[in-house]
């Protein structure tokens, strides 16, 4: 009989067994009990997303085929609640082209049945090693997240991830909605790895002016531009030995796209104006709340570019998506701004904080952190009255725009309305707005106008020639 001695080597972990065979479910249960394991054994996908629900394994071990929702739908739910927790799938002949397909998609692995019982074992601990920073992570010192207050598991899962990530030196891009902390998440990411020591530097793609963005980023010399009456250091030198956070990447300019590509490639940057490069050790972190993808499909975002900032993908859930931290955030931001404010608040009133968390929050924790600024600045009695909550809640959502956005919607308001008033006529339009056609084109294009949706009459001769300039 196969000695269990290979999981020795990992610890004793809670492993939850799926398998609508009641002999090979306790036939699984006794071989990982055997091996030091606390198993929990169920019958059914829905019976093991009601265990989820209870207490969360170390690893998931289920059958492809179930009754009801079989292992791949039951996969890809445990992916959606926990994207770190692993999972083996058991599979016969008939179910292994599903199975193949499912380790593309996330699965740890599969095994065939019958399996070799060492052969599982020693995937069982393989996968728990591999997810053992995650699972030791809480237990660690945590003053790399303090920034980050959180319970829900969406956050937890995140928070394992981001810790994991952080331990190397790749390229992380977070994705999510404008106001989710994704400056948060990457200067957490920052302090749990081994640049902590060294600085931590934030640039807005979106909020820089295109003609300022290079020298910000790579730094000028003496007399490169008519403004540069000295040597300026870029914020890539700035963080040398440090990381980098690239915020709002997806409204980086076409131009310093192909520029920053050149960066990360070769190591070095070379400031405006000089001849030479200087070598730099930087972590890239970027984030971005535009769907890149469709961004590089319509040639506004390089290709290239993007795998060399996706290395690692990290998503912010929305605060809707986590409403089991609004109260904690929501008391969290109170004692801060109380003391900003220097005032004696003990908290929100029970139906304030009830109407905080069902409300549907489309500026995520930044409108949250607002709402609460306002009802503290307001507020005349220890308690938080509804009434309160609500007229905040009420504020209109243009107060929770960034700075980049507020920019992206007026810009968007501005060419309609030029569009509008010359009938699509791009030359007039461009010549109201002081910039040349081509620039104006592009304009056009990153907010994705057609001059043509505002013609009044599509035989105009000069129209169509603007039409074919384009």
């Amino acid at each position: 009989m196969p000695s269990s001695a290979p999981t020795r080597a990992a610890p004793p972990a809670r492993i939850l067994v799926v398998d609508d065979d009641a002999d090979m479910l306790r036939l699984l249960s006794l071989r990982l009990k055997a091996a030091g394991h606390d198993v929990v054994a169920v019958g059914s996908a829905e019976a093991a997303l009601a265990q989820l629900d209870i207490a969360r394994p170390q690893l998931v071990l289920s059958d492809v085929r179930l009754p009801g929702r079989d292992g791949l739908a039951l996969f890809d739910e445990v992916r959606a609640r926990h994207p770190s927790l692993p999972v083996i799938l058991l599979t016969a002949h008939g179910t292994i082209p599903d199975a193949v397909e499912a380790t593309s998609r996330g699965v740890f692995t599969y095994l065939t049945k019958p399996y070799d019982g060492k052969e599982l074992l020693e995937k069982i601990a393989q996968a728990l090693a591999l997810s053992a920073p995650a699972v030791a992570q809480p237990h660690a010192n945590e003053d790399w997240r303090a920034e980050i207050v959180s319970r829900s598991h969406r956050m937890t899962d995140l928070l394992s991830e981001a810790y994991m990530v952080a331990q190397s030196d790749a390229s992380v891009l977070l994705r999510g909605d404008s106001g989710s902390g994704k400056e948060l998440l990457a200067r957490a990411i920052h302090r749990a790895s081994p640049r902590a020591a060294r600085p931590f530097v934030a640039v807005n793609c979106g909020a820089i002016p295109e003609a300022l963005l290079e020298s910000e980023l790579f730094g000028h010399v003496k007399g490169a531009f008519t403004d540069a009456v000295s040597n300026h250091k870029g914020l890539f030198q700035a963080a040398d030995g440090g990381t980098l956070l690239l915020d709002e990447i997806g409204d980086m300019p076409p131009a310093l796209q192909v520029k920053l590509l050149r960066v990360l490639q070769e190591r070095a940057v070379r400031p405006v104006g000089a001849s030479q490069a200087t070598p730099i050790d930087v972590r890239i972190i970027s984030a971005t709340h535009r769907d890149l993808e469709a961004a590089m499909a319509s040639a506004q975002f390089r290709e290239d570019l993007y795998y060399r900032l996706n290395v690692v993908s990290l998503v912010l859930p929305t605060l809707a998506e986590r409403r089991e931290d609004i109260a904690l955030l929501a008391n969290h931001f109170l004692d801060r701004l109380s003391r900003k404010y220097d005032k004696r608040l003990s908290g929100f009133a029970p139906e304030a904080l009830k109407a905080l968390t069902t409300a549907a929050w489309p500026g995520n924790v930044r409108q949250l952190y607002n709402v609460v600024e306002q009802v503290c600045a307001l507020s005349t009695t220890p308690l938080v009255p509804l009434t309160l909550v609500q007229r905040a809640l009420r504020t209109p959502s243009t107060q929770v725009l960034s700075f980049a956005e507020a920019r992206q919607r007026f810009e968007r308001e501005y060419l309609v309305g030029l569009l509008k008033m010359t009938d699509g006529n791009v030359a007039d339009a461009a010549r109201l707005a002081q910039r040349n056609r081509t620039e104006f084109y592009r304009l056009l294009q990153k907010h994705a106008l057609t001059p043509g949706q505002f013609k009044q009459d599509a035989g105009d001769a000069d129209d169509v020639a603007d039409e074919r300039h384009e």
